[in-house]
């Protein structure tokens, strides 16, 4: 169990943190609406053959196992371009967060950020699927800021006030899930070869607006961090010189000798791909049941990130100055549960807002109280590794849950997904029940 450190630390920017997180989500989430027209482009462009008609080629058959027809293929290889970069996530969290625990976080986090930036920029120039590929290698790989950043909030807030700070992390979550999809989908709007068609020989793309707004940002948060971001870590307080060279993450999770970290790490996992199940077949429930097109399903996607950001930001942080985590999670986990069951069994739009509302305050309560738990389980010098690994297991959920959902989605139903997603949330709870509560 970690000691008490109830001492003041010394004062961080929120807003450096804020942004750092918010602009993460972005670069995550800015290609997901671009998905089926980026396909056709690179189809286009790169043919049936070489990386991306073997690509296809494998999510058609297994499209056609499942006795489904092309659009599911569709489905199921927009499904890997979105796992890929998490998969990446999973692989690289854990040695940046480990890193950061060693060396610093102002370090890392430059270095972090710098790696993000430059996987936006070779994105910008990808006239071929494979620089594009490589784009998302580079991003995943560089994705560690979150878990580093997330280590640094631990760093200078009070065990008393480490939960309420966490949602901050969560809002950052929310806002970037609802911006990077408008972004990616009204800056592709501006096709910078309409109006200089010379720079398709640098492979400047229909796309590379996106990219070089995302590059942008990240360069300004560079910069910020730069001039702003004071190291939270001192010497003193860094860990024991460990081996920072990547391991198997799986294991590295198994293996946690804190059973209250290890537990609280598989609560979030379980819950976690509860919520991705969700996140990967609402807009598909929506365009089956009620015939949503695009314009409603971003509304629809609003309302959930806006009411996220809402309980993230405002609410949880006045019921942990109260509750204890342990309960705050419990609380959300129950609403959670009972948000999927009503979305799985809505037969009206408004019973669907009503499902999406009770989960949107779930999710809130349960992201910035797992984070917390976890911080104050672990001892202050790991607190890099070990939020690092609860970051490694949401992007895992990432990674491997679309696909599975699509699969279950059309080989089933949507009210399968929902319902099985609240069974997850369900035994969920269940596991909670065992954490004790954290010493402050």
């Amino acid at each position: 169990m970690a000691s008490s450190d109830s001492a003041p630390r010394r004062p961080l920017s929120l807003g450096v943190i804020f942004l750092t997180l918010y602009i993460d989500l972005i670069g995550f989430s800015i290609v997901f609406p671009l998905g089926p027209q980026l396909i056709e482009y690179y189809l286009k462009i790169d043919g049936q053959s070489g990386l991306l008609g073997w690509m296809l080629a494998r999510s058609i058959a297994l499209a056609h196992a499942f006795g489904q027809d092309h659009a599911f293929a569709a489905v199921l290889f927009g499904g890997l371009i979105t796992s890929f970069y998490s998969i990446l996530q999973f692989i690289f969290a854990p040695f940046w967060g480990s890193l950061s625990d060693r060396r610093g976080r102002r370090g890392i986090l430059l270095k972090t950020v710098a790696g993000t930036a430059l996987g936006y920029l070779v994105w910008f120039v990808s006239g071929s699927f494979w620089l594009f590929l490589l784009s998302r290698i580079v991003s995943g790989a560089f994705s560690g800021n979150l878990s580093v950043v997330t280590a640094a909030v631990a760093d200078v807030t009070t065990r008393q006030e480490r939960s309420r700070a966490m949602g901050l992390v969560g809002a950052a979550f929310g806002l970037g899930l609802i911006t990077g999809p408008a972004i990616g989908g009204i800056s592709a709007s501006f096709n910078l070869l309409g109006r200089h068609p010379s720079l398709g020989r640098f492979g400047v793309n229909p796309f590379s607006m996106p990219a070089l707004l995302a590059f942008v940002f990240c360069s300004v948060n560079f910069v910020w961090i730069y001039l702003r971001f004071k190291e939270t870590l001192p010497v003193e307080a860094r860990g024991e010189k460990r081996e920072t060279r990547l391991r198997n993450p799986l294991r590295a999770i198994l293996m946690l000798d804190n059973a209250n970290v290890r537990r609280a790490n598989i609560v979030a996992f379980v819950y976690s791909t509860a919520f991705v199940a969700m996140e990967a077949s609402l807009t598909f429930l929506a365009a089956e049941r009620f015939n949503y097109g695009t314009t409603q399903n971003t509304y629809l996607l609003v309302f959930l990130g806006l009411v996220s950001i809402l309980t993230q930001g405002i609410i949880v942080r006045r019921l942990l100055k109260t509750m204890e985590e342990t309960r705050v999670l419990g609380t959300g986990l129950a609403l959670s549960f009972l948000g999927l069951v009503g979305i799985g069994l809505a037969g009206q739009p408004w019973i669907l807002y009503i499902g999406l509302a009770v989960l949107a305050v779930g999710s809130g309560l349960v992201n910035p109280a797992t984070s917390g738990l976890i911080s104050l389980y672990a001892e202050p010098s790991e607190q890099g590794r070990v939020l690092g690994i609860f970051r490694s297991l949401g992007s895992l959920s990432r990674a491997v849950t679309p696909l599975l959902a699509g699969v279950i989605f059309w080989a089933f139903s949507s009210r399968t997904v929902f319902l099985l997603a609240a069974v997850a949330a369900a035994g969920a709870l269940a596991l909670s029940a065992r954490l004790p509560k954290p010493v402050k």
